[in-house]
């Protein structure tokens, strides 16, 4: 017994053909086109603009992710992928500006604090608290 009969059996189908059907056997065929998934990174983007704006960098990232969603709404996946990868870019740099910006900060503020009471605490032993 061949696999595909076999597998036909248990589903309880008879193995013979019917022998008497008039109708011919049609198929239908559907094709299924692959939606690949082009992210526009919109939110990124717009987070980005709004919170971790680094030299306007959110903002041209915001403009290339419109760009990006715009050219697959118009069925261009080669041009959406492309401005998505700029746009991807343009996001990552901002937010690394962004943070080495926002850690420079931070280690300015605790050396400038430590300075000043360092300052404070010398001035007041040389002139005797007045």
């Amino acid at each position: 017994m061949v696999k595909e009969e076999h597998d036909v059996a248990v589903l309880g189908m008879p193995l013979s053909p019917v022998p008497h059907s008039s109708a011919p056997m049609t198929s239908t065929v559907i094709n299924i086109r692959s939606e690949t998934s082009v992210p526009d990174h919109v939110v990124w983007s717009l987070f980005n603009t709004l919170f971790l704006n680094c030299c306007c960098l959110g903002f041209v990232a915001f403009a290339y992710s419109v760009k990006s969603r715009d050219r697959k709404m118009v069925g261009d996946l080669t041009g959406a992928q492309s401005y998505a990868s700029t746009a991807k870019c343009l996001n990552i740099c901002a937010l690394v500006f962004s943070l080495l910006l926002i850690i420079g900060f931070i280690i300015l503020l605790a050396t400038g604090t430590v300075m000043s009471l360092q300052a404070f605490s010398r001035m007041l032993k040389d002139h005797g608290g007045y």
